[in-house]
């Protein structure tokens, strides 16, 4: 059977006792598992359970030395792939393989390619390596049965609104409005009427009486974005809103109750304007009964590939591309660059690459030029012995792991290529665990397709 499947051209494992067959499922992911019913441990149910229960379980084939149809049923419900009798001739059977595999190969790509994107509108789908971004979702979870108030600090696209709405779904509140509403894209003269809504004839072209946002959000949340942009005449208004919880509308003389929770965020340093005169200390009091700060993509980069494939697989699917991943060096690219416009800027890269692809991989010829550049540039450089650009603006430790991080990201690389993506023999000659490589390939977003075929030089 190994002749056979080597004859294949595939990566072949072989393990001689069953009951290693766990531990080497453990420490490796593989593609399908080729194995005979009379090497099956008892019972037999129990250990397809298991192995179907892994994280990343591989597609079962079993082979059989006499044809049973009722068996064969039995197998097939508990999840088997295909069951093959293994009396058949090697002129048969490796087709026969060679097809299912072939079939596997096929079952992986529709699934990557018809996996919805979860937007992160739910504080689970928040899928994080980072420790400071696990914090945050954390202290988000504890504060989101409250209705306190909310500031969430970040720059521009680091998800702000994501998260706000998020934490409204998470919360009581759930089942009523989100409304969110961008303080600084709205004309100061229509502001406040935005808001808190204006009577008939309050001001000139108000023809009819209209609800404003808090009104709207009634029982649900308000989320107010770019809150360091709102004039000042409106923050003393919003600031009574929030203490009386009553608005007035515009024009008119009575004022009612609403139940609103408000959760507002800001990209700008609200101590500097408050120091400046240009927002509030006691507004900022009232609104920042608990904050959070979502860090940059740029300090948060073990994040990254983990971003970069969740939107890769939305636009496969939103084009109809067969697109399955990143190669190494546009993963490392990726991984590389500043992101100066976030998960954003993320998205709008993705959302490009994907449309750029010729094949299943997305290469550096589809990613933006300067972005493209960036890590192969500085890793090329690096291991041919000139002297790299650094940047001053990072700490020493900083600066150390990220170089650290090229060169060991460069050092696999090749590995992996020389030895076709075979991750026990990587691990061997990297002189690691072969867990430890399978869990750095999961974190940079590689996987063992990448490597099995190693790329035909450009002329």
């Amino acid at each position: 059977m190994q002749k056979l499947l080597h004859v294949e051209h595939l990566v072949v494992t072989v393990v001689p006792r069953m009951d290693g067959i766990l531990k080497m499922l453990g420490a490796a992911v593989f593609d399908c598992l080729v194995v005979q019913e009379r090497c099956l441990p008892h019972p037999h149910g129990e250990w397809v359970d298991a192995i179907r229960g892994l994280p990343d379980p591989p597609e079962i084939i079993l082979l059989r030395e006499a044809e049973n149809a009722e068996n064969r049923a039995r197998w097939l419900s508990k999840g088997v792939m295909a069951v093959l009798n293994q009396t058949l001739t090697d002129q048969v059977l490796g087709p026969t393989l060679w097809a299912l595999l072939n079939r596997i190969r096929e079952i992986l790509i529709k699934e990557m390619r018809d996996s919805p994107l979860k937007e992160p509108f739910q504080l689970n789908d928040f899928a994080t390596q980072s420790p400071r971004m696990r914090e945050l979702i954390g202290l988000a979870r504890r504060v989101a049965a409250a209705d306190s108030s909310l500031l969430i600090f970040g720059e521009t696209g680091v998800g702000k609104e994501w998260l706000a709405q998020a934490i409204h779904n998470f919360s009581p509140r759930r089942a009523m409005p989100f409304i969110a509403v961008n303080c600084a894209a709205i004309p100061e003269t229509l502001l406040e009427s935005e808001l808190f809504g204006h009577e008939r004839g309050a001001f000139t072209g108000a023809q009819k009486a209209r609800r404003g946002y808090f009104e709207m959000a009634h029982q649900g949340t308000l989320f107010l974005d770019e809150i360091g942009d709102m004039p000042l005449h409106l923050q003393i208004k919003l600031l009574r809103v929030l203490q009386e919880r009553r608005i007035q509308r515009l024009g008119s003389e009575a004022s009612f109750w609403v139940d609103v929770r408000v959760i507002a965020a800001t990209n700008k340093d609200l101590n500097r304007a408050m120091e400046e005169g240009h927002f509030r200390r006691d507004l900022f009091y009232r609104l920042s009964v608990v904050s959070l700060e979502i860090p940059p993509l740029r300090q948060r980069q073990e994040d990254i590939p983990g971003l970069a494939l969740i939107y890769l697989r939305k636009f496969a699917n939103q084009f109809k591309k067969p697109v399955i991943g990143c190669e190494p060096a546009s993963m490392q690219a990726l991984q590389t660059y500043s992101w100066p416009g976030n998960v954003r800027e993320l998205i709008n890269v993705m959302e490009r690459a994907v449309l750029l692809a010729q094949e299943s991989m997305v290469v550096l010829a589809d990613l933006p030029p300067s972005l493209a550049a960036a890590a192969p540039e500085v890793v090329r450089k690096t291991l041919e012995g000139e002297k790299p650009v650094v940047d001053t603006s990072q700490s020493l430790k900083e600066a150390e792991e990220k170089w650290l991080t090229f060169f060991e990201q460069e050092y696999l690389r090749q590995v992996l290529l020389q030895n076709r993506g075979h991750l026990t023999k990587t691990a061997a000659q990297a002189g690691i665990q072969t867990r430890t490589l399978y869990n750095k390939m999961r974190k940079w977003g590689w996987s063992r397709k990448m490597f099995k075929h190693p790329p035909t030089p450009s002329h």
